[in-house]
């Protein structure tokens, strides 16, 4: 089944499941792809599901929408292609590729129940040196995941998911999404990203994770 991964500024906000024939995309609350941002047109775009392929159109939106750097009005999307709105980038993938990210995110080996690490995978403590963060409670205490990707995802769906971004000044600890917001030495990412700093203590939703930096 096709599948949008929407983002900005490197983290993922949102994944939408294309389940109709037609679906549309904008500002307003009735569409069924809602992007709440002034750069986003009322109803900016819509996704037509036709003989196995998927096509975008601009519904003649204010800023317009580009696919892969270039501006368009009608676009057969393809698998890996990025839908660009605003600042906002939309990651197509069709049916096949979504089967295999599924497949391959159940072959990757877990952090612990309640974490969950896109782009990086666990390591036995101390394994190397770098930026990372280390699971301290529950059962897989002691793990770590190195931050070697420009972009880290951490938590539970539907619980608490938290992005560690790595920017110029070092790592920015921002909230995404979840009942639980995730805090750092207690003060909580809803008012906006948290730069971590050496030992720092991250809490999410449930889970106690420490930032080391190298």
């Amino acid at each position: 089944m096709p599948k949008l991964i929407v983002s900005i500024d490197g983290i993922v906000v949102k994944e939408v499941q294309l389940t109709q024939d037609r679906s549309t995309l904008g500002r307003r609350p009735y569409n069924d792809i809602v992007i709440d941002n002034l750069a986003v047109s009322g109803e900016h775009a819509v996704l037509q599901m036709a003989d196995g392929q998927v096509t975008l159109e601009d519904l003649g939106s204010t800023n317009g929408t580009c696919v892969n750097g270039q501006a368009v009005q009608s676009h057969v999307l393809a698998n890996d292609d990025v839908i660009e709105i605003g600042k906002y980038r939309i990651r197509f993938l069709d049916g096949e590729a979504s089967a295999r990210s599924l497949g391959d995110a159940a072959a990757e080996p877990r952090v612990a129940p309640a974490v969950l690490a896109a782009g990086s995978r666990p390591n036995q403590p101390d394994a190397a040196g770098g930026p990372r963060v280390r699971v301290v409670t529950g059962s897989s205490a002691g793990r770590e995941m190195l931050l070697t990707k420009a972009v880290t995802t951490l938590g539970k769906p539907g619980v608490a998911v938290a992005a560690i971004t790595r920017k110029p000044h070092g790592f920015d600890l921002a909230h995404v999404k979840g009942q639980y917001v995730a805090s750092v030495n207690g003060v909580g990412t809803d008012a906006g990203p948290i730069t971590l700093k050496n030992r720092d203590q991250i809490d999410l939703g449930g889970v106690r994770l420490e930032f080391i930096d190298g």
